[in-house]
């Protein structure tokens, strides 16, 4: 089988991976990027439901369950940076396109709210 047979046949696959590792990547860079970003009092979002959070959560976070993000934007400043979680990084990177969208130039996605425990 050569490359492009290789390709055709298993790039759903090799997508999966490369979205996988990058969620893995980025998380890493950001749980290094924290202690700078909560010196520069960054606002903690957790936007799992309100059930999720209430069965833990990290100190400092907020939560802001993602289908309430857009009517509550008012309670997190643009001035500073924006950290999200979640339970798997999925809902955060929703919650990240939609601040990005509302003109939050600093917005993070740490993936799983465990990854603030570090």
């Amino acid at each position: 089988m050569d490359f492009q047979e290789f390709f055709r046949q298993y790039w759903p696959f090799m997508a999966l991976a490369l979205w996988f590792g990058y969620k893995w990547w980025n998380s890493k860079r950001v749980v290094a990027m924290l202690p700078e970003l909560r010196k520069e009092g960054a606002t903690l979002v957790d936007v799992r439901s309100t059930a999720e959070f209430a069965h833990g959560s990290a100190p400092g976070t907020i939560n802001i369950p993602l289908q309430q993000l857009g009517s509550r934007l008012g309670e997190i400043p643009k001035s500073s940076p924006v950290v999200l979680c979640c339970a798997s990084g999925s809902r955060s990177g929703m919650a990240k396109l939609l601040l990005k969208k509302h003109g939050y130039p600093r917005v993070y996605n740490i993936g799983t709210w465990s990854k603030f425990l570090n």
